[in-house]
Formats: C-alpha cells, sequence, structure tokens
C-alpha cells in the first residue's frame, strides 16, 4: 500500500470515529424520553465505541506492515494454503445479505444464524445456546452466545437480533425464504435473551431461526451487504465479483475457533471449464454433474454427498382451462391427459427409477416415491415400481387403448404432454430425458423442451416440470399442496391440487403447539395425497464433488444438503485441514 493510500486509510477511520461519535449522540438524545431508549442508547455506545476503535486497530496495523514489509511484494488470490473451489453458479445468482434471503439453504459460512442444522438433521445452537417455548407455543425464548463479535470487531448482542428480525419483518416481500407473517414482535429482555412474541402458534418459527442469519443492527446497509455482509460467521468477506469470484479469508476470532484453512477462493466458471481447471491442478474442490463422477482426474478423489434434495415431475391434476392470475394475466392452467390419475398413476409404478438413475445420473442417487427419510417430517410412500402390466392395465380400465404407434389413445386424444427443464440445467433435461424413454415403453409419450425459469412461471401450470425440491422445513408440503399455493405464475402448487381434507391436515400442521404432534400431521399430509399422484417422484440426488487429495472436506461433519445446488458443501468449511 502506498503512503498515499494509507494516509486515505487512516483519514477514513478518524472520519468514522467522528461519524461514530454523532451516530451515538443522536441516539442518545433520541432515547432520553424512555428506560429502553437509554437501555438501547448504552448498548449501541458499547458497539459503536469498539467499532471505531477497531478502525483505528486497523489503521495503526497498516501503518507497521507498511514499515515491516517497504519495498516488498504482494501477490493476489489465493495463498500457499489457501484452496480454490467451484460448486456451481448458484452462490453468486444474488446478494449475499441475509435479510435478503442469502444463504438459507444451510450454508452460513459467513453470518451465523440463532439456530443450526446438524448431520443427523436436528437442530442444535449456533448463536443461541439454548431456547424455551411456551406452552401455548406463542412465546419463544432465546439465550444468546455471550463473547461472540462481528467481522469489524463490534460485540454481538440481543438487539442485532432484534433489527435483524424486523428488517426482514418490513421487507417480507425480499426474503421468500423465510416466514415472519406470524411474529407478532420481537424484543431484548437484555443482552443475551431474546423474546419472540406470535400472534398465532406456527410450528415452523423454530425453521425460520436457522434460515435467518444474524446482522449487525448498527452498520448494516441493504446496499453494500449484496456483496460485503458483515457477520459473526467463520469466513469473512475480501471480494465478490459476481462474475468471477468470492474470496473469503478465515475468522480468527470466531467463536468456533478459527478455520484450519486461511483463505478459500469460490470461482464463477462453466462446468467444463472447471473440470478442466482441475486436470491441471487449479482447483481444489469441483461439482460436478454426475455424468463427469468416473472420469480420472490425477490427484483428486470423487465425494457423492448426500442430500434431503428430491427430483420430480409436476402432473397437472385438472384439465386445461384458462386462468386468470392476480396481476389480470391470462395463461393455461391443467392438463387434459394429466388430469387423467389413471396416467398419472401407471406413470409413478410404471417406470424404473434405478433404471433412470443409471442412464441420467450415472448410477449415482437413490430412487425416490416420496421425500427421504433423512427427515423427521418425511413420509414417503413404499410401492415396486417397473410393474409394467399393471401399469396397462390401469390405463386400459380408465378407457385408454394403444394407437399404431404404440401410444395409448382416448376419445381420440394421444396420451401424449410435454415435460419442461430448466434452461442449462444438464441434469434435470437428463432425468427427464430418462423418464420420458421409460414412459413410451409404458405407452404415454412425453415430449421434453427447456425453458427459462421466467418462462417455467407462468408455463409450469398446464405441463409437467422437473422441479428439485429439498429442505429442513416441512412448509415445502404446503407448497406443493395447498389449495390457496397456486397462483398461476410461480413454483407453488402448480398441478393446482385442491382437498379440503388435506388443506385441513397442513392447518393442523402449521398450528400445533408442539413439534411431535406437527411432524404427525404433517406425516399424513404425505399419507392423504400419496393416492393422487399429483408428483412423480424419481429420485434423492447425491451431490457429487471432486476433491484434492491434500484436502478433507470432512464428510462426517457435513449435513444432508437442502436444495441449494453444490453450494451447501461449504457450511462445514471451517471444519476442512489441508494435509500439505
Amino acid at each position: 500500500m502506498s503512503r498515499k493510500a494509507y494516509e486515505l486509510k487512516e483519514t477514513a477511520a478518524y472520519t468514522d470515529l467522528d461519524f461514530f461519535r454523532g451516530k451515538y449522540a443522536d441516539i442518545q438524545c433520541r432515547g432520553l424520553f424512555s428506560d429502553e431508549g437509554r437501555r438501547r442508547s448504552i448498548i449501541m455506545k458499547k458497539k459503536l465505541l469498539k467499532r471505531a476503535a477497531c478502525l483505528l486497530a486497523a489503521a495503526v496495523m497498516t501503518v507497521g506492515a507498511l514499515g515491516i514489509f517497504a519495498g516488498c511484494g504482494s501477490s493476489s488470490g489465493s495463498s500457499d494454503d489457501g484452496i480454490s473451489v467451484y460448486i456451481g453458479g448458484t452462490i453468486f445468482d444474488s446478494s449475499l445479505d441475509p435479510v435478503k434471503g442469502a444463504m438459507s439453504y444451510g450454508y452460513p459460512f459467513t453470518n451465523n444464524a440463532l439456530t443450526k442444522v446438524t448431520p443427523e438433521s436436528t437442530y442444535t445452537g449456533d448463536l443461541a445456546t439454548e431456547w424455551e417455548v411456551s406452552d401455548d407455543a406463542l412465546t419463544y425464548t432465546f439465550k444468546l452466545r455471550e463473547g461472540v463479535t462481528f467481522h469489524d470487531g463490534s460485540d454481538f448482542t440481543a438487539e442485532d437480533v432484534v433489527f435483524t428480525y424486523n428488517e426482514v419483518k418490513k421487507n417480507q416481500g425480499n426474503n421468500e425464504n423465510v416466514d415472519l407473517s406470524r411474529m407478532a414482535s420481537v424484543e431484548a429482555a437484555d443482552d443475551h435473551t431474546v423474546v419472540f412474541t406470535l400472534s398465532e402458534p406456527y410450528s415452523s418459527f423454530l425453521d425460520q431461526t436457522v434460515c435467518l442469519g444474524i446482522v449487525p443492527s448498527d452498520s448494516y446497509d441493504s446496499k453494500t451487504f449484496d456483496t460485503e455482509p458483515i457477520g459473526t460467521g467463520p469466513w469473512k468477506i475480501v471480494q465478490y465479483d459476481t462474475a468471477q469470484k468470492i474470496i473469503v479469508d478465515a475468522n480468527d476470532d470466531y467463536y468456533g475457533g478459527a478455520p484450519s484453512i486461511p483463505r478459500v477462493t469460490m470461482l464463477n466458471m462453466e462446468e467444463d471449464t472447471a473440470i478442466a481447471n482441475a486436470k491441471s491442478g487449479e482447483l481444489d474442490v469441483v461439482m460436478v454433474n454426475p455424468s463427469y463422477a468416473d472420469e480420472d482426474v490425477k490427484g483428486m478423489h470423487i465425494e457423492n454427498l448426500e442430500t434431503m434434495d428430491v427430483r420430480q415431475i409436476s402432473l397437472p391434476v385438472t384439465s386445461e382451462t384458462e386462468y386468470t392470475t392476480k396481476d389480470g394475466q391470462k395463461i393455461k392452467a391443467g392438463n387434459d391427459v394429466t388430469a387423467d390419475k389413471a396416467v398419472r398413476e401407471a406413470l409413478s409404478i410404471g417406470i424404473d427409477r434405478q433404471k433412470i438413475i443409471d442412464n441420467a445420473l450415472n448410477g449415482i442417487g437413490k430412487p425416490a416415491e416420496g421425500f427421504t427419510t433423512n427427515l423427521e417430517w418425511g413420509n414417503p410412500p413404499s410401492y415396486e415400481d417397473g410393474q409394467t402390466e399393471k401399469a396397462a392395465q390401469i390405463l386400459e380400465a380408465a378407457g385408454w387403448s394403444k394407437g399404431k404407434d404404440g401410444i395409448y389413445e382416448k376419445n381420440g386424444q394421444k396420451c401424449e404432454f410435454t415435460v419442461l427443464a430448466p434452461s442449462g440445467d444438464t441434469t434435470r433435461y437428463q432425468l427427464a430425458t430418462a423418464v420420458a424413454e421409460e414412459a413410451e415403453a409404458l405407452g404415454i409419450k412425453i415430449d421434453v423442451d427447456q425453458q427459462t425459469w421466467d418462462e417455467l412461471s407462468t408455463s409450469a401450470a398446464s405441463c409437467g416440470v422437473v422441479w428439485g425440491w429439498g429442505q429442513f422445513d416441512p412448509i415445502v408440503l404446503k407448497n406443493l399442496f395447498y389449495t390457496d399455493a397456486f397462483t398461476g405464475n410461480g413454483t407453488s402448487n402448480t398441478v393446482r391440487y385442491s382437498d379440503s381434507e388435506v388443506d385441513k391436515l397442513i392447518d393442523t400442521a402449521l398450528d400445533a403447539n408442539n413439534k411431535a404432534d406437527a411432524t404427525a400431521a404433517w406425516k399424513e399430509v404425505q399419507s392423504a395425497t400419496a393416492d393422487d399422484y399429483a408428483y412423480l417422484y424419481i429420485v434423492n440426488i447425491e451431490h457429487s464433488y471432486f476433491v484434492s487429495d491434500d484436502l478433507d472436506i470432512s464428510v462426517d461433519t457435513q449435513i444432508p444438503h437442502p436444495h441449494g445446488h453444490g453450494a451447501p458443501v461449504i457450511n462445514n468449511m471451517n471444519d476442512w485441514t489441508l494435509k500439505r
């Protein structure tokens, strides 16, 4: 750093100190009218002054560095002790701001949440050490971990939790991954106690505390946090370039102990480029399509990691009609072929899932008839697939007969419909193609096509779509089956499933005042909908990665990956170790 650059940094530090003093004075003045105001002003004073001190310390350290390293060169990017990884492009798709829903799928490498998921798919404390739920399930009291600091050196307190949750509540439309609609209030009982009050019981509230990373109340900025979030996590953002890379450094002050790897660079590139870079020894972790999993990459080995992510094809259960969305858009909804339950059932029992997995996914993944059993609330039905003769009997009993081309017909209509895969998603396209091959052997013709996500948001109401669903929160079942979840231009209940008894079961699950009752109700939802075959469940996928032989990604502490594509592999990145 040049002397001029340092002088600018030093000036900025003192300017920030003046700003913090002014900000505190303002808060203090505004807080004179109440005890709560005075309490908050004291908390804010402590945090702001500590932050200013950290800035000044950084300036002093910069002076020392200038003196020590004068005349020496410097390097950028990963150091000899750092690593470079490719974990897919999903992590680059949007903001890194937790308030806007970033990292909700279980990879909070910068911003810790109140709770976290264990490798056994249970919840444990993160920034919270313990919690208590009232008998009426309307009050949740969390005790917070003490001695935790944000990346800028300021103390983590209850005020930060209050601010974060209120900010999401205020801007709920910006965060579709966290549902605070039933949160009536959140208050700081003291510096390390937070009390949530709900307007009505909400059994999924604890799930929300896993999904929402906490931001500092006194420095949060909705624009800068897109690329420069400040958190309490094991990693600090050094650089975020959506087109190229994210660089993170180990947080030496992390409450759980500093990660052993000092720097990680996450690269944004095409998969083929990533494979080529891995073969040339330039990457330490590479997420790959399963079709690459049998490639020989010198100095690397393959890891196939468990997920709770199920791939399924939606099958509209109503006949085709014109539907007007809330914004006045007219779309086609329903499908005359898949509206026949016989078609949906024949597909579900007639296809050979293992054969599909072998053909499309290189044999990597587990056949699925519903949501995975590695979730406490999962309750998939159990039946044999590959029942081709029974599938034929079901179709013929429903009035379908085979035409000369081997495809069933009924009332002059062929048993034919379209299944869409998102553009650029090779895995889902391969799955759809493999399913189409199996379906044709059953006398059902599936035309496979691809569309962008924007196009899919409306097309999904009238055809099949290869979806990926997988999260810790059973609220996903509401998205799939609740009558009012269908909007005509979204991803929820695109099949237009509607059953008043199922709606009641979902309401019962959401309103339950204890986890056991909620889990039982969610299991009933799956049992009650199983015989309608509204979704053709295919596979619980596994995520495949080439990993350097010099790197241990601590498979034992990996959580079952939720639907976050390849990014969840970094959930335990603070446990990774280098052997070199």
